[in-house]
């Protein structure tokens, strides 16, 4: 529970409906039993009957359940930034997206490099939950989401939350909401959704530049595995089931700015592996990201020239690794329009075809064994697509790095010393580290003092006189980055 001398401060956010504040802490209210965002538009209940959580899993367990008008689900997390927090965040963000997989707490603690000891001492001291309870958590909102918006069967319900058996699903959901699922269906008089696809809405804190983000994804965007069209972002995806079974569909993006969310549809192949696909949503649209937090650093910004930095600016993530680290070494030296004509052609040559229903999405991009497989061959298979040897063969090292698990790509403890095993393979220098680790690792604090729109943003100033500029941004330097591209 958050600290008593806080709870002033917070039920001032709660009563004002700050946004700034939606999922940094959710509200219990002892006179109704459940538990609010802070930005829940319910009648206002008195102070002394409000009690103040860190996490949704620490209101549910001391006994609330979750409102049904303002939906805790949809809330925004946490944006990651520094030391024992950032562990914490972390293990968190790998919890939501492995809900459905099994994966134990030793695992993860392998994964994030502690020991499960530690990792269950220093999630327990900044949640005030143990993992297992906000993993139980994580299944149930989402479960309670799916039940809202769509007309999956309680059963498909279950099976995409990761909770293995009805029956199981069935006496959790009513134990903590004292509600069960087909009751909470029957209650929400909401028109369910029809046609292809199942649709859910991810939260994010206000303002978010939509047009942007969709201005950059669309310049990067590989021809047949991308489409930015409609106001929407589209995109075909591989994923692995907890079994390691191969399944392939596609999602598709859009913005509902009247609700602060982003609306995903996810065809229905892809519902056994549906929260790791809602997780790389969310990472690719950085809606993790506090605005606030970060324009209370980088707005000196503004300083060096009027318009650098702009309240509201988020990261472009990717949503499959290996397929934008591809792209990053193809884009070394040449334009980004250069760059998708070379991934667009590997994709024709050596991706898999993949039937959507969708115009435009035709493939899935190669896996990192495919190419792999190639071996010295790479060379002259990427050659005749126009590929130079030195970046094939830099595409080949990658593929192994993947394969063999030598690199974490993903989320990770520490990006830092990932960037240095990254440099070690011939053709990565610091600016593609630096840009796979902003783009991948959500490492928010990346920074390109030699790319070239950095320094057209910042000219006159030298490479050198950049990085010494850019200490004062820190630990949001990657945000810094996109600001100024996007004067450009």
């Amino acid at each position: 529970m958050i600290t008593i001398e806080n709870d002033t401060n917070l039920y001032a956010s709660f009563k004002a409906k700050d946004t700034r504040f939606d999922g940094r802490f959710f509200v219990g209210v002892s006179s109704t039993g459940i538990y609010c965002r802070p930005v829940c538009w319910a009648k206002q209940p008195k102070s002394e009957n409000c009690t103040f959580y860190r996490t949704a899993a620490e209101a549910e367990q001391a006994g609330y359940r979750p409102c049904l008008l303002c939906r805790p689900e949809l809330a925004p997390g946490s944006s990651i930034s520094d030391a024992t927090t950032n562990l914490a965040h972390r293990a968190a963000r790998m919890l939501e997206e492995h809900c459905q997989s099994g994966q134990s707490l030793n695992e993860l603690a392998s994964l994030l490099g502690c020991t499960d000891r530690h990792l269950r001492r220093v999630f327990t001291a900044e949640y005030n939950v143990p993992p297992v309870q906000y993993l139980q958590t994580c299944r149930l909102l989402l479960a309670k989401n799916l039940l809202t918006d769509t007309n999956l069967s309680i059963l498909d319900v279950a099976m995409a939350a990761g909770f293995g058996s009805l029956r199981r699903f069935n006496d959790l959901f009513k134990k903590h909401y004292n509600l069960a699922p087909t009751a909470l269906r029957k209650k929400m008089s909401e028109k369910k959704q029809t046609g292809s696809g199942i649709t859910l809405a991810l939260g994010y804190r206000p303002p978010y530049h939509w047009d942007k983000m969709l201005q950059f994804l669309a310049g990067r965007a590989i021809k047949g595995v991308e489409i930015v069209k409609s106001n929407e972002y589209m995109r075909t995806v591989r994923l692995e089931n907890a079994v390691g079974k191969k399944l392939c569909g596609w999602v598709v993006v859009g913005h509902n700015d009247k609700k602060n969310t982003l609306n995903v549809t996810v065809c229905e192949s892809l519902l056994p592996v549906l929260p790791q696909v809602l997780a790389r949503i969310k990472h690719l649209f950085d809606l993790y990201c506090d605005p606030c937090a970060v324009y209370e650093k980088l707005h000196a910004m503004n300083d060096i020239h009027p318009g650098f930095c702009v309240l509201g600016t988020r990261v472009p993530g990717c949503f499959d690794a290996f397929e934008m680290a591809v792209r990053a070494v193809l884009g070394q030296q040449i334009t980004v329009k250069a760059a998708s004509t070379l991934a667009a052609r590997i994709v024709n040559s050596y991706g898999t075809p993949i039937q959507t229903g969708i115009e435009g999405l035709t493939h899935v991009f190669p896996t990192p064994e495919k190419v792999a497989a190639m071996g010295e061959n790479i060379t002259d298979n990427f050659g005749v697509l126009g590929v130079i040897s030195t970046r094939s063969n830099t595409i080949y090292k990658l593929a192994q790095a993947f394969i063999q698990g030598e690199i974490v790509f993903s989320l990770c403890a520490q990006p830092e010393e990932e960037m240095k095993k990254l440099m070690k393979i011939k053709g990565v220098g610091s600016w593609t580290a630096q840009y796979i680790a902003m783009r991948s690792m959500e490492w928010p604090d990346s920074f390109l003092e030699k790319d070239a729109g950095v320094k057209k943003a910042l000219q006159p100033y030298t490479s050198s006189e950049i990085l010494e500029m850019s200490e004062a941004w820190r630990p949001w330097r990657s945000y810094a980055t996109v600001n100024l591209w996007n004067t450009l």
